[in-house]
């Protein structure tokens, strides 16, 4: 009983009702009225992407070269914590990095994501598909997608290993640059923004790669795939990673290591049962090197005249969906970087999760390409005239041997993702839920199962309002845009959190 009354007494209601109450009204509003719904997102979508598209580009340029100058600054050298070695191995760490990311979210563009540029007018203007849409897959989940995770998972490091704060919620990381009003209702609209802001990537993330999921199981069992699939197969996802999450970081890191392999032998798979090893190497290889040619280009390129929109239809959601993501993700990586330098920490992280992109990205985009230029599997042409992108990717599961057991790899393996990722994710935003919550205390079990609930809700409003991808998209860009502000706010924060405590120590 007392146990109970001290929970109730540690818990911040606000941070927890709130959010709560707010996605049951998003429910509601997506199911009652869904074509509504829809054309409101859509309206708001195309205002930020066309009036302020501007603000996310110049942010996500800004965050990359802030990240690297940190690593390579003075500041590199300090130590996350009091450890003279890491909390984790390197191997350990790393695996954790790049599963607690969007891995689910990275299989599914993998399969699909050079499809949908083939079918873009820019991309055949500027030298056609074997060139490019192979290459802009790499660029948007690449160095400026991970600068957002890298630079906020410094500052959350360097909040709670060096300097040992209490609260591990998105405002503390401001207090540097903010002060008491970080204990105001300035600080309570920082949490609130991010936590629905997670709530938003999130939803997204279900809503568009679980009905592959559905479609796998309804191809592997015979069932007919359709909406109560799609909500069944997220059920048992939030069952899983429910499960998991029980067990604090030790089970997220027993989790992560599962993922690795099977993650591992859907890449084996696709490069040597396909037959198609040689053109996958090669045009990977030639994407890397026109992307790092590229690369400044690409980064500020925003089609001034709208003659296609691709940086706004693209570019900006990309940017918009990494930051949404980064109130939560950063603080996880933050709080597993304990023992390590700020400069390894930054082009560590940096490595292990492009090199898990990268290469996903490679091989199962890659072997797709090939069935179509090489062998006329037409999945572009496919999409483009409306076919779902879960079809689509069975398409090309068809062309592989045995492609039943391709196809239950592919489920094993992103429901595994998925688990992970939020697994820490709940852990990271059960924390929110806490007035106080010291470095390395992990909240309470039921505050984690509660959240864990809460995450299912908003994806199944948005998949009964079937929503587009296009719709999708804009539920990141538009919680985002708030985001990059506060963003600002704790890069702001760290720096002078830094100056601050190295001229202490001189």
């Amino acid at each position: 009983m007392k146990e109970k009354v001290r929970l109730r007494e540690e818990i911040d209601w606000a941070a927890t009702v709130a959010p709560l109450a707010g996605v049951a009204f998003l429910c509601v509003v997506f199911m009652v009225f869904p074509g509504q719904s829809v054309l409101a997102l859509q309206t708001i979508r195309g205002f930020l992407g066309n009036e302020c598209g501007i603000y996310y580009a110049v942010l996500g340029v800004g965050t990359f070269i802030c990240s690297l100058f940190l690593a390579f600054s003075a500041y590199g050298r300090i130590r996350l914590g009091d450890m003279e070695v890491p909390e984790h191995s390197s191997f350990r760490w790393g695996v954790m990095i790049f599963t607690s990311t969007m891995a689910a979210d990275i299989l599914f563009y993998s399969l699909c994501e050079w499809a949908l540029y083939a079918g873009e007018s820019y991309i055949e203007e500027i030298g056609g598909i074997q060139r490019w849409a192979s290459t802009y897959p790499l660029f948007h989940w690449g160095p400026i997608a991970w600068s957002f995770y890298m630079i906020l998972a410094v500052a959350f490091g360097f909040m709670l290993h060096v300097r040992g704060r209490g609260k591990q919620k998105f405002s503390e990381a401001c207090r540097p640059l903010l002060g008491r009003k970080t204990d105001g209702v300035l600080g309570r609209m920082i949490d609130l923004t991010a936590i629905f802001a997670l709530l938003a990537g999130t939803a997204t993330t279900f809503s568009l790669a679980t009905p592959l999921l559905s479609e796998a199981v309804g191809r592997i069992l015979r069932l007919p795939a359709g909406v109560w699939l799609t909500i069944g197969m997220l059920l048992l996802i939030a069952v899983v990673y429910t499960v998991t999450v029980l067990f604090g970081i030790q089970g997220i890191s027993k989790l992560a290591s599962v993922c690795s392999y099977l993650f591992f032998a859907l890449l084996i798979y696709f490069l040597f049962s396909g037959g198609e090893a040689v053109y996958i190497l090669e045009t990977g290889f030639s994407a890397l090197g026109n992307m790092v040619q590229n690369f400044i280009g690409m980064s500020t390129w925003m089609d001034p005249l709208r003659e296609n929109s691709f940086p706004q239809n693209w570019t900006i959601y990309y940017w918009a969906y990494w930051m949404v993501w980064c109130v939560a993700t950063p603080f996880f990586i933050g709080s597993i970087s304990r023992g390590r330098t700020i400069r390894n920490t930054i082009l560590g992280g940096y490595g292990w999760g492009l090199a898990g992109t990268f290469t996903s990205f490679i091989i199962l985009g890659n072997y797709g390409m090939a069935q179509q230029l090489k062998h006329g599997v037409d999945v572009s042409g496919f999409i483009a005239a409306g076919g779902s992108y879960s079809e689509a990717i069975l398409k090309i599961f068809d062309t592989l041997p045995l492609p039943e057991f391709g196809l239950l790899l592919l489920l094993v393996t992103m429901i595994a993702f998925y688990s992970t990722t939020f697994d820490a994710l709940t852990l990271v935003v059960a924390s929110y839920s806490y007035k106080r919550l010291p470095a390395g205390k992990e909240p309470d079990k039921r505050i984690r199962i509660f959240w864990a609930v809460v995450f299912i809700l908003f994806p199944i409003g948005l998949i009964f309002s079937e929503s587009s991808m296009y719709s999708l998209q804009s539920v990141s860009i538009i919680a985002a845009f708030p985001i990059g502000i506060v963003i600002l706010l704790i890069v702001g924060s760290l720096w002078k959190d830094l100056k601050e405590y190295t001229s202490g120590r001189d």
